[in-house]
C-alpha cells in the first residue's frame, strides 16, 4: 500500500505544479480520490497518507466501504448518473453529490436528506461536449436546473460538474473546460443562485486533470492516478 501513499503524493504535486502555472494558490484545488472498485484496504491507505475526500460510483460496492470505515472521518462524493431508487441511501451517506442532471432526481435528495445532515452539497452535471452516450443537462439547460435546485430545501448548490468527450488533443479538453468555466461564471452573474455557495468546479480527471486546474477546477477526480489500473468497466480516469 506504499505505492498508494507515493502515487498520491506525486498526484498532489502535480496539482500544486498546475496551481503554480495558472497564477492560483497552491490549496485553490481539492482532490477527490475516485475509489470505485478498489478495496476498503485501498482507500485506508490512502487516508493514511493525508487523503479525506473519496468518491464512488456503485451504491452497493460504496455502502459497504462507508460502513466499513465509519469514525475515520472521510468525506464522500457519489459521482454519477443516479437511479430514482437509489436516491434514500445517497442521501443519507453522502456529503456531496456529483452529476445531477433530472429535477425529479434532485427533488427525491432533497425531500430524502435526514434532517440530522447537513445539507446534501450538490453539482449540476452539464454535458459540456454535447455527447449523445453521455449523461448531463444541456448548456442550455444548465441556468433553470441551478436555479430550481437553489430553491429547494436540504440542499446545498455548490457548482457545475464535468467529464468532456475523450480526445487526443489537449486543446479540445482544454475548450471544453473553458466552457464549463464560462457558464458557472454566467450562471453566478445571473444572480439566481446563492454565491456564497455556488463556489465549485468540479472537472479533471487522471488523464486531463492539469489541464483543468489551469482552467479553472476547484476540485479534481483523480483514481487510476493513485490507486492504479481498474479492471472493472467503464470510466477509468
Amino acid at each position: 500500500m506504499n505505492e498508494i501513499a507515493d502515487n498520491l503524493r506525486t498526484v498532489l504535486q502535480r496539482m500544486q505544479s498546475a496551481c503554480a502555472r495558472a497564477g492560483r494558490a497552491p490549496d485553490a484545488v481539492g482532490l477527490i480520490a475516485v475509489s470505485k472498485t478498489f478495496p476498503a484496504g485501498a482507500i485506508a491507505a490512502a487516508a493514511a497518507a493525508g487523503q479525506r475526500r473519496f468518491g464512488e460510483n456503485y451504491l452497493q460496492e460504496a455502502l459497504g466501504k462507508v460502513e466499513a470505515l465509519a469514525g475515520a472521518g472521510l468525506e464522500w462524493h457519489f459521482i454519477g448518473p443516479i437511479q430514482s431508487n437509489k436516491t434514500r441511501e445517497i442521501a443519507a451517506h453522502f456529503a456531496w453529490v456529483h452529476g445531477v442532471e433530472r429535477l425529479r432526481i434532485i427533488e427525491r435528495l432533497s425531500a430524502q436528506r435526514p434532517q440530522g445532515l447537513p445539507a446534501l452539497n450538490v453539482c449540476v452535471q452539464v454535458n459540456i461536449s454535447g455527447e449523445a452516450s453521455k449523461s448531463g443537462c444541456s448548456v442550455a439547460q444548465a441556468p433553470e436546473l441551478c436555479a430550481a435546485i437553489a430553491a429547494l430545501p436540504r440542499l446545498r448548490l455548490r457548482g457545475l460538474m464535468a467529464i468532456p468527450q475523450a480526445v487526443a488533443d489537449a486543446d479540445d479538453t482544454r475548450l471544453a473546460f473553458r466552457r464549463l468555466r464560462t457558464l458557472f461564471e454566467r450562471i453566478r452573474a445571473d444572480g439566481a443562485v446563492n454565491l456564497a455557495d455556488f463556489d465549485t468546479l468540479s472537472m479533471g480527471m487522471s488523464g486531463d486533470f492539469e489541464i483543468a486546474i489551469e482552467e479553472g477546477a476547484t476540485l479534481v477526480r483523480v483514481g487510476s492516478a493513485i490507486f492504479g489500473r481498474r479492471e472493472a468497466a467503464g470510466e477509468k480516469r
